[in-house]
């Protein structure tokens, strides 16, 4: 496993995405600039106009970066963190985030402000260490990959999001409108710890991020800061026992729900069955595209060097010690 030889004074190549976010996105470059000049490092603004240019500007990061010595930067959301982080994995380059998405999952699980002068300051100032990334059929993801109406939700998002804006009231109205129209449950078969076996369901939800897991009320999260994935899946319901769920989720209470199938792995195998389809939408990270069955579900074999806090799992572990012994034995 190979170590960054990245240092405080590394240079910085930020990759920024303008079409991403929120707030001002002009903001980025000016305010990079001038941390970086008051720190005495040197960086290179790398700006990305349009969405399809972002996989190659983020090679190019990585190149120079190597070249360098340097450390990759991601400003945008998770989507965009995705992208970079798919070219620096594997890399030798140390990676920090400039979060400027709309839920931030991937920064706020580890630590980095969601504004921007915080997020500079721990860029600037903290180390890299190791964290975790899944891969679903070798494509990165940091936050969560999954397949059936969690995806499907995600794509209605994005047309939602081109008429009304990016917010996250946005964001619960088109998981609310893919509910009440209706989903088909999924046929499929899957290899886990070692058996076989044949399930139906609405979706299948991979987690890699332990603050994502708490929130909705699962006890994964620990699992994930122990190196493994969270796996959720649902058994089949109609449009209001997933309303049902959509609030017991948003209350922090899956954990008691009797639909909810949720375990810890660190590899699944997802294939179809018999007559099942050959294709399925898969979304990671936000993003959505299709995806030839079977998927493999995994943790790299090896981790992202994040420029980020350190001691977070260990404070998230007597956060939730702590909310367990103040909470109701016998909450709904």
């Amino acid at each position: 496993m190979s170590v960054p030889t990245a240092s405080r004074l590394s240079p910085l190549f930020v990759v920024f995405n303008r079409s991403s976010g929120r707030g001002n996105r002009d903001e980025v470059g000016p305010a990079v600039e001038a941390a970086c000049r008051a720190a005495g490092r040197v960086c290179e603004l790398m700006p990305v106009e349009a969405p399809g240019r972002l996989a190659e500007t983020a090679r190019e990061a990585v190149r120079r970066a190597r070249d360098a010595g340097g450390v990759v930067v991601a400003a945008g959301g998770d989507g965009t963190i995705n992208c970079v982080v798919q070219a620096v994995l594997g890399s030798g380059c140390a990676f920090g985030v400039l979060p400027r998405g709309t839920f931030n999952y991937f920064a706020r699980t580890h630590g980095i402000p969601a504004e921007l002068d915080g997020a500079l300051r721990v860029l600037l100032t903290e180390t890299a260490v190791p964290v975790q990334v899944g891969l679903l059929n070798e494509r990165v993801f940091n936050v969560n990959a999954s397949i059936g109406l969690y995806s499907q939700s995600l794509e209605d998002r994005e047309v939602w999001k081109q008429q009304f804006g990016r917010s996250r009231l946005v964001a619960v109205g088109a998981v609310l409108a893919t509910i009440l129209r209706g989903h088909r449950s999924l046929t499929l078969t899957i290899d886990l710890h070692g058996q076989t076996r044949q399930v139906r369901t609405p979706t299948v939800f991979v987690g890699n991020n332990a603050l994502q897991m708490e929130q909705v009320g699962l006890p994964e999260a620990q699992a994930i800061d122990a190196g493994a994935l969270a796996g959720v899946m649902l058994k089949p319901v109609g449009r209001w026992g997933l309303l049902k769920l959509l609030v017991r989720g948003a209350l922090g209470r899956l954990r008691d729900a009797d639909q909810v199938v949720n375990f810890a792995f660190d590899h699944l195998v997802v294939k179809n069955h018999r007559f099942g389809p050959r294709r399925v939408k898969v979304a990671t990270d936000g993003e959505v595209l299709w995806m030839r069955l079977p998927l493999r579900f995994e943790v790299a074999p090896h981790p992202l060097w994040l420029i980020r806090p350190e001691g977070l799992a260990e404070e998230r572990r007597q956060a939730q010690a702590q909310a367990d012994l103040i909470a109701p034995e016998n909450a709904p």
